[in-house]
């Protein structure tokens, strides 16, 4: 199945996420350029806005799949216009991410497009269309890592490399958290067509509840501890140290005051 299936206006990207592309643009400059009076308030925006982005695209790589395996009904919905109002749960796709960003510095993946499962035949494109999301977050992981493990930060401004910084662990957070194995997110979606169909309908009730297992298991501290242990060797692997990581969020966090810790450079 191709693209073609889909009418070209249900394909047409949404001025909604061209708008959201705008904020990243913009902000991002003003990070860049240290045009902003307070730089927090610009690296929040711009952290925020291209956390959006990177969910938008997320949704549309299941959607797009979808499609190209036989789901021809996510051009209707709106999937393939990346226009996040369209997703059959904003609250959990957009707003809870973004929450929790704010609140603790972690990537949760969202749960958003719709996809008619009848519709398509074969294990493999079923488990493809659930990877497909977060090799997305992989890939913009890779993006956002290489100017540290390429050693390509000179010239670049602190304060960007601090948002890169902090940007880069909420990709490898959700990419770690959407690979779990955990009913109702796409790690377990990609498992899902290879279980037996007793065990399938076992698990299937507990799955709207997946993400809200995570969210419970990640205020234990221990889990909470050894979850960003995983991240931090990640990240250190790719060049990014606690310096970067640890200022990215403060500036983030701009109401609580920056830490005058993060105006020097290591």
């Amino acid at each position: 199945m191709t693209t073609a299936a889909a009418r070209r206006s249900d394909r047409r990207i949404s001025p909604v996420f061209i708008g959201i592309l705008a904020v990243t643009a913009v902000t991002g400059w003003a990070t860049w350029s240290g045009f902003a009076e307070q730089p927090g308030v610009a690296v929040f925006l711009f952290v925020t806005a291209a956390w959006v982005v990177s969910l938008c695209l997320h949704e549309y790589a299941h959607a797009r799949t979808a499609l190209h395996s036989g789901d021809i009904s996510v051009g209707a919905k709106g999937y393939l216009t990346l226009n996040p109002l369209k997703y059959t749960h904003a609250l959990l796709s957009i707003v809870l991410p973004v929450v929790f960003v704010i609140m603790g510095g972690i990537g949760l993946p969202g749960g958003a497009v719709f996809i008619e499962r009848g519709r398509i035949r074969g294990r493999w494109r079923h488990s493809l269309i659930s990877a497909a999301g977060p090799l997305t977050n992989v890939v913009f992981a890779a993006l956002l890592t290489a100017p540290f493990w390429l050693g390509a930060l000179d010239g670049v401004p602190r304060d960007f490399r601090f948002a890169l910084a902090f940007l880069a662990l909420l990709e490898v957070s959700a990419t770690i958290l959407n690979f779990l194995p955990v009913p109702g997110l796409d790690g377990y979606g990609i498992l899902e067509p290879w279980l037996p169909y007793s065990v399938r309908r076992q698990v299937e009730p507990f799955a709207p509840f997946g993400l809200l297992f995570v969210f419970a298991l990640l205020w234990v501290p221990s889990v909470n501890s050894a979850f960003f242990d995983v991240i931090d060797t990640i990240l250190n692997a790719l060049g990014i140290g606690d310096f970067d990581r640890y200022c990215g969020q403060e500036l983030y966090r701009f109401w609580q005051g920056t830490n005058e810790f993060c105006s020097v450079s290591p």
